[in-house]
């Protein structure tokens, strides 16, 4: 099983260690791929009014554009820790024990539109730039380049993919036909409603790896995480039609309640 997530917009800065592209996750595929975008977001980086238009930044955050400057000598953090916001704060890695955190090294990949697929444990220096972003020195659209490149990842052998992303970042790496499914997730509302779900969509996302992880899940299949979701108390159910996979919530709150977001979300 493979659980594939968004990556967030805001990064924890920091770390230690020289960056080596050569350690990521599909080196061999998406090595070329990543030192293109790498190059063509160095030479953007060096104007910064230009940088500032092309990656969106505004005054109080264009400081973002010195990690872009510094990728060697930043330092890393494994991109699971490197991550912030509100699905990295219902995840809530920092607290997980170590058999938990094995689980997420094992079988979670987060898409960057910098180095592409990532595994969870990969070391990466902080950067800016977004699925959105466009990169004159590269050429061609970011996502063109990222599905192309993409495409040389051999997914035979994931088993179950379970795709979390968004849908600018699910556009970097389209999955093939008949591999993985993807999660919607909804609320079911005071009046019994369900209706698609929206600020709380991420902290359920992060709150469901995190009881992935707690539990050591072993999942072959949909079915598989159907029946484990239900021992969980958890609503997920899948469309006969797309494969699509539902996970309801109720009220609009996260999934579970024992992570760091579904606590300040419940207190808030």
């Amino acid at each position: 099983m493979l659980v594939l997530l968004p990556p967030s917009e805001t990064k924890r800065a920091g770390g230690s260690g020289a960056f080596r592209p050569t350690s990521l996750r599909h080196a061999a595929e998406l090595g070329p791929g990543r030192e293109r975008v790498r190059a063509a977001l160095e030479a953007l980086s060096a104007d910064e009014e230009a940088a500032a238009k092309a990656l969106k930044l505004g005054v109080k955050n264009r400081d973002e554009l010195l990690h872009n400057r510094k990728l060697d000598r930043s330092g890393v953090l494994p991109a699971i820790e490197r991550y912030t916001g509100v699905l990295y704060d219902a995840l809530d890695v920092a607290t997980l024990d170590a058999d938990a955190r094995s689980w997420i090294d094992e079988h979670v990949l987060v898409q960057s539109a910098l180095f592409g697929l990532l595994a969870a444990g990969d070391p990466i220096p902080a950067y800016r730039l977004s699925a959105g972003s466009r990169l004159p020195e590269l050429g061609v659209p970011l996502k063109r380049l990222w599905r192309e490149a993409h495409e040389r990842i051999d997914w035979d052998a994931a088993g179950l993919v379970l795709d979390l992303r968004s849908q600018d970042y699910g556009s970097l790496a389209p999955l093939p036909d008949g591999v993985g499914c993807f999660l919607h997730v909804a609320q079911r509302g005071a009046d019994g409603e369900v209706r698609a779900l929206n600020h709380f969509n991420k902290a359920a996302k992060g709150d469901l790896v995190r009881r992935l992880a707690r539990s050591g899940a072993v999942i072959g299949d949909a079915s598989e995480l159907i029946d484990w979701a239900t021992g969980e108390g958890l609503e997920l159910s899948r469309s006969a039609e797309s494969g699509q996979l539902t996970l309801v919530t109720e009220f609009g709150a996260p999934a579970a309640s024992g992570s760091r977001a579904s606590r300040s979300a419940a207190a808030g």
